[in-house]
């Protein structure tokens, strides 16, 4: 049994046991909680969640293994580090492998016997905050790395996560490339860290897709003739991609635009509004959201600490939804501007499938 050490910036100390991959030396990011129960795999491999430790409330996690790379959001774990409460060690269906052994694979450290009930309280009460993950013998590291250990808004988190390169009409598997032949639709994505999932949900749809990395201009997209242009979800803060925010700007008005997440942010910031970032945000399946115009309320997945200052928005764009329990932004629709945007996951992914329907609202924008 390895005992270790997760240290918040503020000082507080939780004593646990290390699991996954060996700790070398001293583990940090951005603590997060996520309230689900399973998923955890495509929590895991959620691109969104790089560069957080992610500390998962439910007693405990692993019972049923990691089923196969199907299920993965990316080609890896993009999480930095799990918390857990209690690792199931118990026996999983053939064919499975373990959680353990997961991390193990990827290189993640996993850090469980932990008060995980203490720690989300402690987020709850004092905010997100950088966390680090360490043995005794590396105090003194932890520590100095701790203290110096700069923000998620000073680092570049997409571009390890996204396409490096504008990919047009990109290789795919064989289900999606019978999707993409039969395609009645031109969707041009801009990638920050998109899941397979979402991915999925657009070519089901019969849509053609050309995937452009966050440093492509409006003259490169609009070169690519998109019926729609989506902006795809991703980890970081949206005021630190600037030229992204200029691009989308410039595609106001010239293309039906739609986003999720951090494209819902980005959207928000190119027509002149601004975000803010939460205390500790929304991180789980069992987010209530509410159509303001209709009344209907459904529960969605959602993983992010940013979101948009309602009372900055101009006019002709409007509040399309709104989160039920603490009533923040969770939509936006301009239709004279033709756009739509969510800040919840609608593939799920893992959770909730009710808010599927919006992919097929958001390619309403291009007909």
């Amino acid at each position: 049994m390895n005992k270790g050490i997760l240290k918040f910036k503020d000082g507080k100390e939780f004593m646990g046991v290390l699991f996954g991959a060996p700790v070398s030396s001293p583990v940090i990011a951005e603590a997060v909680f996520n309230t689900g129960t399973p998923g955890y795999q495509e929590i895991l491999t959620d691109p969104s969640y790089k560069g957080q430790i992610v500390i998962l409330t439910s007693p405990m996690i692993g019972n049923y293994g990691i089923i196969d790379i199907s299920d993965n959001e990316s080609s890896d774990i993009k999480a930095t580090a799990l918390v857990v409460k209690k690792l199931y060690r118990g026996k999983i269906a053939p064919g499975r492998i373990s959680l353990d052994a997961f991390l193990k694979k990827h290189s993640i450290t996993g850090f469980e016997e932990a008060d995980t009930r203490a720690m989300t309280i402690h987020i709850r009460k004092h905010g997100a905050m950088n966390a680090v993950i360490f043995t005794e013998e590396m105090r003194k590291d932890a520590e100095k790395l701790l203290s110096s250990y700069p923000s998620t808004s000073q680092i570049d988190l997409i571009k390890t996560v996204a396409v490096k390169e504008s990919v047009i009409n990109p290789a795919t598997s064989s289900a999606r490339e019978k999707a993409r032949k039969e395609a009645e639709m031109n969707i041009a994505v801009i990638d920050y860290g998109i899941k397979e999932s979402i991915l999925d949900n657009l070519y089901k749809r019969n849509a053609r897709l050309s995937v452009f990395n966050k440093e492509a201009g409006s003259k490169e997209i609009l070169e690519a003739k998109p019926d729609l242009v989506f902006l795809s979800n991703g980890p970081g803060d949206p005021e630190s991609l600037g030229r992204s925010i200029e691009t989308i700007k410039d595609l106001i008005g010239k293309v039906p635009l739609c986003g999720i997440c951090l494209g819902h942010q980005l959207i928000t910031l190119a027509l002149g509004a601004k975000t803010y970032k939460m205390k500790f945000g929304h991180h789980g399946a069992n987010q209530p959201v509410k159509d303001v115009f209709t009344g209907r309320t459904f529960v969605t997945s959602q993983n992010h600490i940013f979101a948009t200052d309602e009372n900055t928005l101009p006019s002709g764009v409007s509040v399309w939804m709104r989160n039920a329990n603490d009533s923040s932004v969770e939509a936006l629709i301009s239709p004279a501007l033709k756009i739509k945007s969510v800040q919840f996951h609608p593939e799920g992914a893992p959770g909730p499938l009710d808010g599927e329907w919006i992919f097929d609202e958001f390619l309403e924008l291009a007909k």
